[in-house]
């Protein structure tokens, strides 16, 4: 897959390992920023990877930042996109099974580096299951009069 990532000062660190486990799962990366732990402000590197996977360019997004919050509320208000902040492989997998979510989110300070890496493979391994799940998805579709792929 054609994954982007991105991630504020805080999320720095952990993007770059994530970027090293999705290079090494055979995956192509797209890096939205930030480059450095210097600060700067999360939407600027969140939204437009949440675009990217709006607009098709990318398959899925990885954002990051110091709890989460900030990113899955800027990826959430991108129409196209489903983000989940995820901080359990549980959480994870059944964020795609079950709400077909585009977009991992995760805190920086919430999860170690064995953590994140078992939230990322359960959500990169998983497939939207449909059927109850894609009815219920589509009324988050009506609700926000977004349009959502499968």
């Amino acid at each position: 897959m054609r994954i982007a990532v991105a991630s504020d000062h805080a999320g720095f660190e952990m993007k770059e390992f994530i970027k090293q486990q999705l290079f090494d799962f055979g995956h192509e990366v797209v890096d939205y920023g930030c480059d450095s732990a210097n600060p700067c402000d999360y939407p600027d590197m969140g939204h437009p990877a949440a675009e990217s996977v709006a607009h098709g360019n990318c398959d899925r997004a990885i954002l990051m930042c110091g709890t989460g919050v900030g990113m899955s509320m800027v990826a959430n208000k991108v129409d196209g996109v489903l983000a989940a902040l995820c901080t359990s492989a549980i959480q994870a997998e059944y964020s795609r099974k079950h709400n077909n979510a585009n977009v991992l989110v995760m805190g920086a300070w919430l999860s170690g580096k064995l953590i994140a890496t078992d939230i990322l493979e359960r959500w990169l391994e998983a497939d939207f299951e449909g059927g109850r799940h894609k009815r219920r998805v589509g009324k988050i579709e009506r609700v926000s009069d977004r349009v959502i792929a499968d």
